[in-house]
């Protein structure tokens, strides 16, 4: 059965926003055409009140965190937070499950398609096992820095990566957590193992992670003397912490920097120097950034190195839901330069693009099945306060 859908503005994403367009489906949601109003019968045609965008792509989540929700205090620095969550991540299985199966739900009803994914642990792979959504699942890695334990940790993590079966829908890759957490033998060994994919890492997201690596100093020397870990393998590279992630990742992945609340646009350039920057993505989580450190990135060094930024949400841990509608609304608000359809492209193609999924999802266009989302309440081709999203096909 065909489908005929129009709106007062198409954005389709990858060609110019349609006035009264409408886009022509079959029963799966694969597009067949792309057309005017004025050349349909307006008694097969369903029309929606708002503009249509193409799915979201939620570039990076913690999915298997959701049972969380409020458990951590909202501006406390990364550090701390961290340590919140480990003291109170122990829930039952089934409080785990059902807050996994219910947040993938608001996620669909809100109009993501695809999720980049961190999983430490395998809780959410019966979920993605239905397929509801497209997941790209990065096992993390990390050992923090006792390299006498780097074989166990690789052990430990191989069994939940080899968990997950890989389909068209479930895509997966073996990646280090941070900077801060990865000692030079993990980045070796994981780096044998990274080939054609997507690899996904933590990335300048609190000043004490800069000063780990520039002076050897700081609050996470501290931590981890606190947890009477031993910190000589932690390399003094007098530069910021990217530059000893820059050593290992390589260019024939797709390599997908998150956070980046501190990155600057030599730490961007030289990023795309060593890597191509058509291999380069930057995952931005803005509300996670302000719950956790009460900063937002200076999104002006992407856009003056033409880098390709993508949008996440992180966890409910470290955010209030998991919409990236409100992600959108939140660059926009705090930085007013930037305009809707930039952002956009960062919510869907930019996401689609980085984890591998752009043949199918991230913009409207013919052969592709994208998924529609309707957005509400928008003025003059502006997000507003009360605008919201949701599915629609």
């Amino acid at each position: 059965m065909v489908r005929k859908i129009s709106a007062h503005t198409i954005y389709p994403v990858s060609s110019s926003p349609i006035e009264n367009g409408v886009i022509v489906m079959d029963e799966n949601g694969k597009i067949i055409a792309i057309d005017n109003l004025e050349n349909h019968d307006k008694t097969e045609i369903e029309f929606f009140d708002g503009v249509i965008v193409p799915g979201f792509i939620n570039a990076h989540c913690h999915l298997e965190l959701s049972h969380l929700n409020g458990v951590a205090q909202t501006g406390t620095g990364l550090i701390d937070f961290i340590s919140q969550v480990i003291k109170n991540r122990n829930h039952s299985p089934e409080i785990i499950q059902e807050a996994i199966g219910r947040e993938e739900k608001n996620m669909i009803d809100c109009g993501i398609v695809a999720v980049g994914d961190i999983s430490n642990t395998t809780d959410t792979f019966a979920q993605k096992r239905k397929e509801n959504l497209f997941y790209y699942t990065f096992v993390e890695y990390f050992d923090l820095f006792q390299e006498s334990n780097t074989d166990n940790i690789l052990q430990q993590y191989d069994a939940v990566f080899n968990a997950l079966t890989e389909t068209s829908k479930n895509q997966k890759s073996k990646v280090p957590h941070a900077p801060y957490s990865v000692s030079r033998k993990l980045f070796e060994m994981l780096k044998q193992v990274q080939h054609d994919g997507t690899v996904s890492i933590h990335n300048q997201e609190t000043p004490p992670e800069n000063e780990l690596f520039l002076n050897k100093t700081g609050d996470f020397i501290s931590f981890y003397e606190r947890i009477g870990f031993d910190t000589k393998d932690i390399p003094k590279l007098e530069k910021p912490s990217v530059y000893y992630a820059l050593e290992y990742l390589q260019k024939e992945n797709r390599n997908l920097f998150v956070h980046n609340t501190l990155s600057t646009k030599e730490d961007i350039k030289s990023a795309h120097q060593k890597l191509g920057k058509e291999n380069v993505f930057w995952a931005t989580c803005p509300n996670a950034n302000l719950y956790i450190e009460n900063n937002l990135p200076n999104y002006k060094s992407f856009l003056e190195t033409n880098a390709q930024v993508c949008i996440g949400t992180d966890s409910l841990t470290s955010n209030w839901q998991l919409n990236i509608l409100e992600e959108m609304k939140t660059i926009l608000k705090y930085q007013s330069y930037l305009d809707f359809e930039t952002v956009l492209q960062w919510a869907t193609i930019n996401g689609a693009r980085a984890l591998g999924f752009a043949d199918v999802l991230g913009s409207i266009e013919i052969g592709k099945t994208p998924g529609l989302v309707l957005i509400e309440n928008m003025e003059n081709g502006k997000l507003t306060n009360q605008a919201t999203s949701k599915k629609i096909f």
